[in-house]
């Protein structure tokens, strides 16, 4: 696998990065080829890979494989299309509305692509101010026909008339994922900046942007996985962004993010500017790849394991939830804390009734089959990362 791995990277470097390479003396045969596409639709890159595979005759032009590989490049080009028509369309409603709002993730980084529509999104992501959230929701509802999902601790999602996906986010981080940064994030109205021509939509300055995509990976690695795509987005706000250098350490360290930082800029150079791989960035280049673009729960298990404290502190946490996550599900322990106990034995009939008990049971057999040294080898990576 490493040396697909290797080959990926590089496809990608020479795509996105800029780099001059010639790889054409790559000999793939027919299976090499399908795990490449698997490897790299996984990560959501394989529209990226396609275009150097042809570039470099890497790949026979009769394949089937290459037809897989094109059509990844098509729905990317496809799904651009559609997030930018309805990103525009839900700014002018919230403009209209005089609705501060603030495009966040990969809306802002494809700017820095070489063509927008190499950066992917599976969803459209945007801020508003918690007090605006229901006038937002309404008009969103009411104007544009959206329909509406269960809040959640940091967003309340929306399906969309054109059948994407939107995540209206009223705050950037959930202080029970990461306290010091989401003290850190909650600032960004305070710092926010007001984008030419418009009245209403807002950015963030570079450097807290840098700190939130920091954090948004931090949060995606310990449930999981933060896919190689976060790394591609670093090293493209490393080369071609500016930055006060004080100012983003300065939240860096502020948000206990430091060290994870250092480490994951040295691993997306590795990747990108073909930097030799270290110990630690070989460990992460692990978890990552097998990971996938959102993590996996086998990842996610043996980190929280490490985090909760072993093998049943864990269980019991996933069984029993604590009353800040589950008022998510069930809105009335915001006012009525006492139903506690009610709502947890409501959960567990929802499990067995809605269709879920087979993936918490699968959970709950991840978690009793993690190895010792898996679970110490995790612990470690997370102590270097200044995660734990």
């Amino acid at each position: 696998m490493s040396g697909l791995v290797d080959i990926m990277m590089k496809l990608i470097s020479c795509e996105i990065c800029g780099k001059e390479l010639d790889l054409s003396h790559e000999n793939l045969d027919e299976e090499e080829l399908e795990r490449l596409f698997r490897l790299s639709k996984k990560q959501d890159v394989a529209h990226i890979v396609s275009d150097g595979l042809v570039k470099f005759g890497l790949i026979n032009d009769n394949s089937a494989l290459k037809a897989a590989f094109q059509k990844e490049s098509m729905l990317a080009l496809y799904r651009y299309q559609k997030l930018s028509y309805d990103l525009k369309k839900i700014s002018d409603t919230l403009e209209k509305n005089a609705i501060p709002h603030m495009p966040l993730k990969g809306s802002v980084l494809r700017a820095s692509y070489p063509k927008p529509w190499m950066r992917t999104n599976c969803d459209i992501d945007v801020l508003v101010k918690e007090e605006d959230l229901e006038r937002a929701k309404e008009a969103l509802c009411g104007e544009l026909g959206y329909k509406a999902g269960n809040k959640n601790s940091h967003d309340l999602p929306f399906e969309t008339s054109s059948g994407m996906h939107l995540e209206l986010h009223y705050n950037l981080i959930e202080s029970s994922i990461n306290e010091m940064a989401e003290g850190v994030l909650s600032e960004v109205w305070d710092k926010a900046v007001l984008c030419e021509g418009s009245e209403y939509r807002y950015s963030m300055p570079s450097e807290l942007f840098y700190f939130y995509h920091i954090a948004h990976m931090a949060k995606h690695f310990v449930n999981g996985g933060c896919g190689v795509r976060s790394l591609l987005d670093l090293w493209i706000m490393e080369h071609k962004w500016t930055f006060s250098e004080e100012e983003k350490n300065n939240l860096l360290q502020r948000g206990g993010l430091s060290e994870f930082t250092k480490e994951a800029v040295k691993l997306s150079e590795c990747w990108f500017s073909f930097a030799p791989l270290e110990p630690t960035q070989e460990k992460m280049q692990e978890y990552i790849i097998n990971g996938g673009i959102y993590g996996n729960m086998e990842n996610r298990i043996t980190v929280q394991q490490t985090k909760r404290g072993g093998k049943l502190k864990y269980a019991m946490s996933r069984i029993f939830l604590p009353c800040d996550i589950l008022k998510y599900k069930y809105p009335v322990l915001n006012k009525h804390r006492w139903l506690l106990p009610f709502m947890q034995v409501r959960r567990w009939f929802s499990l067995v009734f809605c269709g879920r008990l087979k993936s918490s049971v699968r959970e709950l057999k991840i978690n009793g089959s993690v190895s010792a040294d898996d679970a110490k080898n995790t612990a470690e990576l997370l102590n270097k990362l200044g995660l734990k």
